[in-house]
């Protein structure tokens, strides 16, 4: 069972306020889902948290970012939902683990321009041209809020299940300690094949056999 977030950790600090907190039965096991708010209510996230966060064991943690099309609707263009799937997989099995669940649609875009975005990758696109060409950076992305709820969970020193280097950096510079990237990378299909190389060769995400 989850370690339990004490009444002082309750009130807001540094910008994040726990505002609920529930058992959470999965089919990767029993999770604790507790609720963030941040920036007066302006950002959001859930953190599904397994094990003792007291310290003496790095927790094994994915921030995993809102894919509507790929984690709920099964989209075969992007490899979310299976890394969402592994990685509850792992974090079930591990002895400590979170995951932090945020509404990062199209990697910082929102979801219409992500769906504009595709519609643009039909047209010929890759996913990082598509982005750009809506006036958007190919990941938009920031990581200050999930570290800051880190931070509260107790998670100062982490495993990171990651392909990506900049989230890597970003993580660190916001204070947390990343003592291991573990890769997170389930079998590739052959429809996202190509989105994976882009991520390769455009964004430095570190995969294997793409």
């Amino acid at each position: 069972m989850a370690k339990k977030i004490s009444t002082k950790q309750r009130q807001t600090s540094k910008g994040v306020k726990k505002v609920a907190q529930a058992e959470l039965p999965t089919r990767y096991g029993k999770f604790t889902i507790y609720g963030f708010e941040g920036n007066g209510a302006q950002e959001e996230a859930v953190a599904l948290v397994r094990g003792k966060l007291d310290g003496k064991v790095a927790p094994l943690v994915r921030v995993h970012s809102q894919c509507l099309t790929g984690d709920v609707l099964t989209s075969l263009r992007c490899d979310c939902r299976a890394q969402l799937e592994l990685s509850m997989k792992e974090i079930g099995q591990a002895p400590a683990g979170i995951l932090l669940y945020l509404p990062q649609e199209g990697r910082g875009i929102g979801l219409m321009n992500k769906l504009r975005a595709y519609e643009l990758q039909d047209g010929g696109m890759d996913t990082v041209e598509a982005n750009v060409s809506l006036g958007f950076a190919a990941d938009a992305r920031e990581y200050d809020f999930p570290a800051k709820i880190l931070k509260k969970l107790g998670a100062i020193r982490i495993r990171l299940l990651s392909n990506n280097p900049d989230k890597v950096k970003q993580l660190e510079s916001a204070g947390i300690r990343v003592v291991e990237r573990v890769p997170c990378q389930p079998r590739i299909s052959k429809i996202s094949r190509a989105y994976m190389h882009t991520k390769k060769q455009k964004m430095g995400h570190l995969l294997e056999g793409v």
